[in-house]
């Protein structure tokens, strides 16, 4: 869009969708930023279903954890925190009715939440893409308890359509399962230091059998994620349109 379309949509009233993910290994199949491709990807498919802007993407947030893959950049909290609320204070200055913050990574929830408090009460909100009902239950027909915990393979399938697919070569073999417990307490990456994080996981890949991945499943999670997103931005964008 050129400036002048952006004044033209705020001119009619209009709601910005703001994709956030990271720049962190995903596995041996899995591409580097996956987090950042499938928010973004997400956004841009649930605009074509609903009157939605969709902003450059944020990259760059909290992985520490993983910075002893090459590849992973990781930000503090504190940094991401500032940014999130600089950017949406700045989109909601310019005349944005409401931000829809779309996440794709578990380590930003907290400095995003934390941006948010900052800001004006209900002008911006927080949803991971994989968050509505419909992609949860489309995430476990398709991989059970093997989509476990990171590089997991619906978000490895859509980068596939996107992208093409990675040889699968050592992930063919499934990594060890990780418990329902181990996931809550991990719950928002809370993993330990790198080196020790590499060494519990030294393929990448957290109780995520990334092999199962394929183009077609990652069309289908792309196409349902979208629609629910579409949806949910439609509701928060109407409310905000209509208060402000």
């Amino acid at each position: 869009m050129t400036w002048t379309e952006v004044e033209a949509r705020l001119k009619a009233g209009a709601c910005a969708i703001l994709p956030i993910g990271s720049t962190e290994q995903h596995g041996p199949m899995g591409l580097v930023g996956t987090d950042a491709i499938c928010a973004r990807a997400v956004a841009i498919a649930a605009a074509n279903h609903c009157d939605a802007v969709v902003v450059p993407e944020i990259a760059y947030t909290p992985a520490p954890f993983n910075t002893s893959f090459p590849g992973t950049l990781s930000v503090t909290p504190a940094l991401t925190q500032e940014l999130v609320r600089q950017v949406c204070d700045g989109l909601l200055t310019q005349g944005f009715k409401g931000v829809f913050i779309l996440n794709g990574h578990g380590a930003n929830l907290a400095p995003v939440r934390a941006a948010i408090a900052d800001l004006p009460q209900g002008a911006v909100t927080l949803r991971s893409w994989w968050d509505p009902e419909p992609v949860g239950k489309l995430r476990h027909e398709r991989f059970g308890d093997w989509e476990g915990m990171h590089a997991t393979p619906s978000e490895v399938a859509i980068t596939q359509t996107l992208h093409g697919a990675k040889p699968v070569g050592a992930a063919a073999i499934p990594p060890e399962q990780v418990s329902p417990e181990f996931i809550k307490m991990h719950a928002g990456d809370r993993h330990g230091p790198p080196d020790d994080h590499r060494a519990a996981f030294p393929d990448g890949r957290v109780g995520s059998h990334s092999a199962l991945a394929t183009p077609e499943i990652g069309d289908e999670l792309l196409s349902v994620a979208a629609r629910a997103i579409a949806e949910e931005f439609s509701e928060f964008c109407g409310v905000r349109c209509a208060t402000r």
